[in-house]
């Protein structure tokens, strides 16, 4: 590889991991911050509102910011398919600080599964190695997959009110990883403008505008997932869904591909099923000591009054 692919190939990986950190930081504290929010109001005006009066809530989303910052900085240098894995490691820091901030201890089972996810981001950011796509004239399609996205995240929206238990917390996290997989299409496009030195032709396309939107968006029905239902099913589904949508999206609308052999290609593949099955594990067993927080801070509120 030339020196300058393995600078951008560098820079890209940690600034997903540094991304990974504040999304951590962002969910865990932002979980939290639901905790005031009364029963049943996941999409509602009151979880709104309860919410910005809460400067927690106001913390956790400063940290998902700076993290969506360094997220849009390894996009800058790196491509979806190799960004996107990667932002799944947020889960290897949400789970020593939420049980810090619980003061609980993390089983030995859970340090089982972060050491399988870690080793699955080490053998993939040492094989991994893509073809730049092509993101020239990618604005129509972009606009067409965001339109579509939105009519599908809208009746999973709709669907969720339907329902008061995992059901409605799994569609809305569902609607949620396949926003976050738009946003990563809409952020590559947008920092290629960037770096190109087009920004001025960026600000007259609609794409800068949809991606604010659909960041907003898919914010706030994250923040909804997390007070619909059980965030075991929530929090796996969100955060596995995400970089399988960006990544499909990166290969159909922007033509990246992998530059591997069919031997790294085998390995890639059991490596990305490891990452798969651990965060899906991790992300129960933190959904379920959020749960936990939940019915005690309930139970506390129900002997207040």
């Amino acid at each position: 590889m030339e020196g300058t692919t393995v600078l951008e190939h560098a820079i890209a990986v940690s600034a997903a991991l540094a991304g990974a950190v504040f999304t951590a930081i962002g969910i865990v504290v932002r979980q939290r911050a639901t905790m005031d929010v009364p029963d049943g109001k996941a999409l509602s005006g009151i979880m709104l509102s309860t919410l910005v009066r809460r400067p927690l809530w106001w913390i956790g989303t400063g940290a998902a910011v700076i993290g969506y910052a360094f997220q849009a900085l390894a996009l800058a240098y790196g491509s979806i398919i190799l960004v996107a894995p990667l932002l799944v490691s947020a889960l290897l820091f949400a789970l020593p600080l939420s049980a810090r901030l619980a003061g609980r201890r993390v089983e030995r089972s859970d340090w089982g599964w972060a050491l399988l996810l870690t080793v699955g981001l080490a053998v993939f950011v040492a094989l991994a190695r893509t073809k730049p796509g092509d993101y020239e004239g990618t604005e129509g399609s972009a606009v067409l997959v965001a339109a579509g996205s939105a009519v599908a995240v809208i009746g999973c929206v709709a669907a969720a009110t339907r329902f008061s238990d995992w059901r409605g917390a799994l569609l809305l996290a569902i609607g949620v990883g396949v926003l976050f997989g738009v946003v990563a299409v809409l952020t590559k496009i947008v920092m290629h403008f960037v770096t190109a030195g087009h920004t001025t032709t960026l600000l007259t396309t609609p794409l800068p505008y949809m991606l604010i939107a659909a960041a907003v968006v898919a914010t706030l029905l994250q923040q909804s997932a997390f007070h619909a239902g059980s965030l075991q099913t929530s929090v796996p589904a969100m955060l596995v869904l995400e970089p399988i949508v960006a990544v499909l999206l990166g290969q159909v609308v922007l033509g990246e591909h992998l530059m591997v052999s069919r031997t790294s290609a085998v390995v890639l593949g059991v490596a990305v099923l490891a990452m798969a099955t651990a965060t899906i594990a991790l992300g129960r067993d933190e959904g379920a000591y959020e749960d936990e927080l939940e019915a005690a801070a309930r139970r506390r509120g129900t002997r207040s009054t």
